[in-house]
């Protein structure tokens, strides 16, 4: 790692580590400071009485052991630190309620920009719930939307497993540092989801589970996700908090309903009454989104051409206009997937042979797939290999 890389890292940490800040506190400074951290940690060095006594110690005398350590833990491979200034930070969580101003991830961060649907639940869940949860995380997943959840146990954990069981991508937005796992039972699936899809976290290496961290967490599945279901949930369950959260992003929320005479399905029953879309197939939830995920493909392509500016992914948006973040593509687009239709051939390929065939950045390659595969054009296969559909123009 480059020395003014290790510097500018070892800012972010020393930010990210200050008592009392918060990621609003930075965010509103990085806006400042034009996203330079550098010019935001002095600030706060200099400045730093308004944010308590803690904050005054941190900022005077950081703790070198501790930032050797966060720094020692993003050397290792597969670890970063994905910034709120970079062009890859998922732009669909600009518009949340207190934006994170980073994420830890552990794998492959390009899925972040992947159009996502959330499947959440009770973590008490019956037979038949993590049967519901495993066959609808099987269907979205092979229509091409990456399986988003908690790593909590129930239907957080059947959704995430059952989107390995078919090669497809999963990320599990977890409420502890990246470098620990809770509940300690999902040790080897969270082994699984690092070496097949990402684990992401905006809290730093080291931190322990605590309650108040779940529902931060849940505003950042909800955030990330086009959708969100809810398979199971009681009247006090945090599967709610997410499906609320979600309705008030302008995202969409669907409830899978249940008999009367299960205390889990209650709160499916109350999201339904409230406004929820009441979905008893996948097909359902897919022909649901699949505009706005085209509409998302196409935002993300522009943005990582650099076509689309950091600051202008930060502009909130147009009243009534919840996701108005989601871009239409352009005629360049249409060449993009003509080009990775001809490169694709009529044998399968894997995403890394199409990167190199392509020269495309693996993000922007992605983001061309999923749009050529809910227009019907290529299928996706396990093992994250591709093949052209018969009749594909």
């Amino acid at each position: 790692m480059h020395m003014d890389d290790i510097d500018e890292l070892r800012a972010w940490l020393i930010a990210l580590r200050t008592p009392g800040l918060g990621p609003g506190g930075l965010r509103e400074r990085l806006d400042a400071a034009n996203g330079d951290i550098a010019r935001v940690l002095g600030r706060l060095q200099r400045h730093a009485a308004p944010l308590g006594e803690p904050a005054q110690a941190w900022l005077a005398r950081p703790d070198e052991a501790q930032l050797d350590a966060d720094l020692a833990w993003l050397a290792e491979p597969n670890h970063r630190l994905l910034r709120c200034t970079e062009a890859d930070f998922p732009p669909q969580l600009e518009h949340i309620p207190q934006p994170p101003a980073v994420l830890f991830a552990v794998g492959d961060p390009s899925l972040l920009l992947y159009p996502q649907v959330a499947i959440v639940g009770a973590r008490g869940a019956s037979a038949s719930g993590l049967a519901h949860a495993r066959a609808f995380a099987r269907a979205l997943a092979q229509a091409g939307f990456a399986i988003t959840s908690g790593l909590a146990d129930g239907i957080d954990g059947a959704a995430h497993a059952a989107a390995l069981d078919v090669g497809a991508a999963t990320l599990a937005v977890i409420g502890t540092g990246p470098d620990r796992v809770y509940p300690r039972k999902h040790h080897a699936l969270a082994q699984r989801i690092a070496a097949h899809g990402v684990l992401v976290s905006e809290f730093p290496p080291g931190t322990a589970a605590r309650a108040d961290h779940f529902p931060r967490r849940n505003r950042i599945i909800a955030g990330l996700a086009l959708g969100t279901l809810v398979i199971e949930a009681g009247l006090r369950s945090g599967s709610l908090i997410t499906a609320r959260l979600a309705g008030e992003q302008g995202r969409e929320v669907f409830a899978l309903p249940g008999s009367i005479h299960n205390p889990l399905a209650h709160g499916c029953h109350r999201l339904i009454r409230d406004g929820a879309r009441l979905v008893e197939s996948a097909a359902e939830i897919i022909e649901t989104l699949a505009p706005a995920a085209r509409m998302l493909g196409g935002e993300l392509a522009a943005r990582l051409r650099g076509e689309v500016g950091i600051e202008a992914t930060r502009q909130p948006p147009a009243d009534g206009a919840a996701d108005s973040s989601f871009a239409h593509s352009d005629g360049r687009e249409d060449s993009r997937q003509d080009r990775v239709l001809s490169e694709l051939g009529h044998e399968p390929a894997t995403l890394d042979e199409l990167v190199r065939r392509t020269g495309q950045s693996t993000a922007v390659l992605s983001s061309t797939l999923l749009m050529l595969e809910l227009d019907a054009r290529i299928e996706s296969l396990p093992d994250n290999r591709y093949q052209r559909l018969p009749d594909a123009r």
